[in-house]
């Protein structure tokens, strides 16, 4: 099932409307959109502990959101305290 524009923003919170529809594009579900954000939030700490890189839908989530977060100022909420490994 494809992210609605609310559910996209309850992780992310306020975006652009062409943000939102890449990240529906994707048909990811909430679960892989929130470990995306938690994967940037803390990539460095998660190959530390030894977790393998993020691929499928969290991984094409991450270039997108890299993306937006780069070129468009975009910026990312933090998630550190959500446990995403669920």
């Amino acid at each position: 099932m494809t992210l609605t524009r609310s559910e996209i923003e309850r992780v992310l919170g306020p975006i652009d409307e062409h943000l939102a529809a890449e990240i529906a594009a994707t048909e990811a579900t909430e679960v892989d959109l929130t470990k995306a954000l938690a994967w940037l939030d803390a990539d460095e700490a998660r190959v530390n502990e030894g977790d393998h890189l993020p691929t499928g839908k969290v991984a094409e989530l991450i270039g997108i959101l890299e993306t937006a977060d780069d070129e468009d100022g975009y910026s990312l909420p933090s998630r550190q305290s959500e446990d995403w490994a669920q």
